[in-house]
């Protein structure tokens, strides 16, 4: 049975898990994919090779916040403050290792700490936003 053209926006807007998912998502839209199948035949390996590819490097998805880590985010930002003391990175890094299941040291280099701060807000903004 064959399967059913996509359109090259449909193909790009796609949610990619991972690195495999992204190289099949450029081979189709440039055509290579449609060559290798005419040459390989149909069972050309693809799957097997995206397959492996999203297992060895996978986007990173944020775990659920837990309870305590959604009321620490919550008094956090509404501080609205531009400084963070030692002891709150400390607490923002085990919230952030934990969500995004990632190792993260303590460090003095603003942008590090700030792009932390960021992802955290992405996904307490996502909560805040149920909440309503």
């Amino acid at each position: 049975m064959a399967r059913k053209r996509r359109t090259k926006a449909e193909i790009l807007a796609a949610k990619s898990e991972g690195l495999g998912d992204t190289v099949e998502k450029v081979l189709e839209v440039t055509g290579i994919a449609k060559v290798a199948k005419w040459l390989l035949g149909e069972d050309c390996g693809c799957d097997e090779r995206k397959a492996k590819l999203n297992e060895l490097f996978p986007y990173r998805k944020a775990l659920c916040l837990e309870e305590n880590e959604f009321s620490y985010l919550n008094e956090w930002f509404n501080k609205n403050t531009d400084r963070v003391t030692p002891i709150e990175q400390v607490e923002l890094f085990k919230i952030h290792s934990r969500v995004f299941q990632v190792r993260n040291e303590l460090t003095s280099c603003p942008s590090c700490v700030l792009e932390r701060i960021n992802d955290l807000r992405k996904v307490y903004n996502q909560y805040k936003d149920e909440s309503k």
